[in-house]
């Protein structure tokens, strides 16, 4: 090595040394946060379940967080979006409070019986510790940016147990069609470090088993991409229900506690009506179910129903988990008309909807591979790709800008559907 490489391999390494200590710490907080969370869930989840009538407090539940958003929040209010807006354009700091107050409206929503999931907590507390880093060590723009991505990553793999999926969802959630590949090795990093950080504390997460994976064959290609069409419409139509409903109530409904008090009624007389509760919380049981027998063809329609109106009308949490019963139910129910293993749809399913609500066809191939095997990613990776594309500009996620139109669509498509 020549006298001017040293300076290079000497920068290299002090680079190297500041990202993996960003990331390290970063993925700490976020790991702990995810684990704290998951285990306040399952208190949640579990009281609720001994204590059915608690579902009759859910219109209380949801204006007492609707009033400590109104009176609190300021820009926390807008969770997932505002991180991936400071992402692309950062102005200020993340308020530390969007952590806590996403942690206890998530804990509350799931303790009184409302459908939402799990994803955006852990993803906005991920951010907003990860952005108090960034202010500590006075980072420039383009660093911020790229530590904000870690705490998503962080956020997203620990909560889920993926951390490649975190990873990559973490750069492929900002823009649809294009890759921050520079933000990478840290989001890597991040998510490895913050799952490891909550399996010492403990978390552990479900397992879904899939027997048989059959061998490739044309056909199997072929329905794989059949099912992703009708998965990726599926997706586009949660994406664009949530958004309908919520600017509906927003202007319908001018004081915002009412809106979530409203919906909890609904949601308590839904219950009621239909006399189970196997469509409200994150619904772990029923796609553990999805797996190992086949189901009705209704439990997919009536968690999208059910989770559309707890988070069209204001109750916080997540839109992953749903997404991911709605996904697994639905491909149990096609598994007969497409003459395939209702595991193995149920499975493709379960990450294919996801692909397409938020566009993300990388990250959900990935998580497929992680949670039920690298042989299925052949499978999936077809199914999100088809699902990608048939689900238009339209995502859970508004914030996120369009790189690169999608073929058979126009850029405006997506301002005109939401």
């Amino acid at each position: 090595m020549n006298r001017q490489q040293h300076p290079k391999a000497i920068a290299l390494l002090v680079h190297l040394a500041k990202w993996l200590l960003l990331s390290i710490t970063v993925a700490i907080l976020a790991g702990t946060a995810s684990a704290f969370f998951l285990s306040a869930l399952d208190w949640a989840t579990n009281t609720r379940t001994t204590h059915p009538w608690l579902i009759w407090l859910l219109p209380i539940a949801g204006f007492v967080v609707g009033w400590i958003y109104l009176r609190f929040a300021g820009r926390a209010e807008f969770g997932n979006n505002l991180l991936i807006d400071e992402i692309h354009d950062p102005k200020q700091i993340i308020p530390l409070r969007m952590a806590p107050l996403v942690l206890g409206g998530t804990v509350i929503a799931h303790l009184f019986g409302a459908s939402v999931g799990r994803e955006g907590t852990a993803v906005q507390m991920g951010g907003a510790l990860a952005d108090q880093v960034t202010h500590r060590f006075k980072l420039s723009h383009e660093d911020r940016r790229v530590v904000l991505m870690a705490g998503i990553a962080a956020g997203f793999a620990s909560v889920f147990g993926t951390p490649l999926a975190g990873a990559v969802f973490a750069v492929e959630v900002l823009v649809i069609g294009r890759l921050r590949y520079n933000a990478l090795l840290p989001c890597l990093i991040a998510a490895v470090v913050a799952d490891a950080v909550g399996l010492m504390w403990g978390v552990r997460h479900t397992h879904y088993a899939i027997d048989v994976i059959p061998s490739l064959s044309v056909w199997g290609v072929a329905a794989m991409v059949i099912a992703g069409a009708v998965f990726g419409l599926v997706g586009r139509g949660f994406a664009l229900s949530t958004h309908a409903l919520s600017g509906w109530m927003q202007r319908r409904v001018a004081y915002a506690p009412l809106r979530p008090f409203i919906g909890g009624v609904l949601v308590a007389l839904a219950v009621w009506l239909v006399g189970t509760d196997r469509y409200i919380g994150l619904g772990i049981p029923v796609i553990v179910e999805s797996f190992e027998q086949p189901l009705a063809w209704y439990d997919g329609v009536a968690k999208f129903a059910f989770t559309v109106l707890s988070l069209g009308t204001g109750f916080k949490g997540g839109e992953v988990t749903p997404l991911f019963y709605i996904g697994a139910t639905l491909g149990n129910a096609l598994a007969p008309l497409l003459h395939m293993p209702f595991a193995l749809l149920a499975g493709v399913g379960f990450v294919a909807v996801f692909a397409g609500a938020a566009n993300v066809p990388l990250a959900s191939t990935l998580m497929a591979m992680e949670l039920f095997g690298v042989e299925i990613g052949i499978y999936a990776m077809p199914a999100c790709l088809a699902s990608y594309l048939l689900s238009g500009h339209a995502g859970i996620y508004r914030a996120q800008r369009i790189g690169r139109v999608k073929p058979g669509y126009r850029k405006l498509d997506r301002d005109k559907s939401s």
